[in-house]
């Protein structure tokens, strides 16, 4: 099986992705976003480099995606193809920071390469207000995180929010951190872990 959690900057998906790996034993897959040889000119110039960061992350993404479907094994993905493709993408290009020939590249590529691969067994889409997000990413301290403006998590917020709203690839659990703190609270985390049970076993355990 193959599991992927979403969600904007700051809401918790590497973390989660940890915890139920720990739990389930699954291998877990993270995004490596601080490895990405275009995230800090990114950060420093939006315009000049959306485009060529997109394209390395549909790459990245792409290639894990083929990677782990090969393998057999059940996999728990930090961050999906689709939110590149539906929420990063489509926000730079209506912000003006990737022009409109760039983006429609980008999206003809997106879209054959979707059509090469299965979705997710079940998308877990971690729901945070940007005061929560903001939190969250001044706790975790990464230097070219700093620069993000409070208008770019919002206008995130409300792609990601648009874009689950007609998910119908195939199970979706949505969890709302502002009210699941399954970070620090073990009750939280055992919530999460069975509806998850639910979803993907039919059961609570």
């Amino acid at each position: 099986m193959l599991i992927a959690v979403a969600g904007n900057i700051g809401s918790g998906k590497t973390t989660l992705t940890k915890l139920l790996s720990s739990h389930y034993k699954w291998e877990p897959h993270f995004e490596d976003a601080d490895d990405n040889p275009y995230i800090n000119d990114f950060y420093e110039d939006m315009q000049r480099w959306s485009f060529n960061l997109q394209v390395s992350f549909l790459k990245e993404r792409f290639k894990n995606m083929i990677d782990i479907r090969k393998s057999g094994k059940t996999v728990i993905l930090d961050r999906t193809i689709y939110e590149d493709a539906f929420i990063f993408a489509p926000n730079l290009h209506a912000m003006g920071l990737m022009p409109s020939r760039d983006f429609d590249n980008y999206f003809q590529l997106y879209e054959l390469i979707s059509s090469l691969i299965e979705p997710p067994d079940l998308l877990i889409y971690l729901r945070a207000s940007v005061p929560t997000l903001v939190d969250q990413i001044q706790t975790r301290g990464r230097k070219y995180e700093d620069s993000i403006r409070l208008d770019y998590l919002k206008r995130l917020n409300e792609r990601y929010e648009a874009w689950v709203d007609k998910y119908k690839l195939g199970k979706l659990l949505i969890v709302d951190v502002d009210k699941t703190n399954f970070i620090q609270n073990k009750e939280d985390l055992s919530s999460v872990i069975s509806k998850v049970d639910a979803e993907l076993f039919g059961l609570f355990k």
